[in-house]
């Protein structure tokens, strides 16, 4: 249940995500920025949902790590466009924290797996 709650949330996100930066790309011609985050923001949920099909436990954990990791890039890349003025500081605040959202969710997620099978 808490997964697919999760992967909502990412994909909502990703939807999010795209959105913002076609609109940065259209008003104010930007688009090296907006690119990669566009990369590592729908990157999350793509890994979140490759991870309900994962092989073992490990592949599991290594997708939603990868996931992980694009949380943490998707959130440079949207400070990257706060602090230059392409994104602003309330739009910023609201995919900032949904972004943190899906953050601490996937670190919950890989804790708790590893926690019930003895992985450090």
């Amino acid at each position: 249940m808490a997964e697919s709650i999760m992967l909502e949330k990412s994909k909502d996100f990703g939807v999010e995500i795209i959105n913002t930066c076609r609109k940065i790309k259209t008003d104010k011609k930007e688009s090296v920025l907006t690119n990669q985050l566009i990369r590592s923001g729908t990157s999350i949920g793509a890994n979140i949902h490759e991870s309900k099909y994962a092989q073992s436990t490990a592949d599991f954990i290594n997708k939603m790590q990868i996931a992980l990791k694009e949380c943490y890039e998707s959130e440079y890349w949207l400070e990257m466009l706060n602090r230059t003025k392409y994104l602003s500081d309330d739009m910023y605040k609201e995919l900032n924290n949904l972004c943190g959202s899906i953050r601490r969710m996937l670190i919950s997620s890989i804790n708790t797996v590893k926690n019930n099978n003895k992985i450090n």
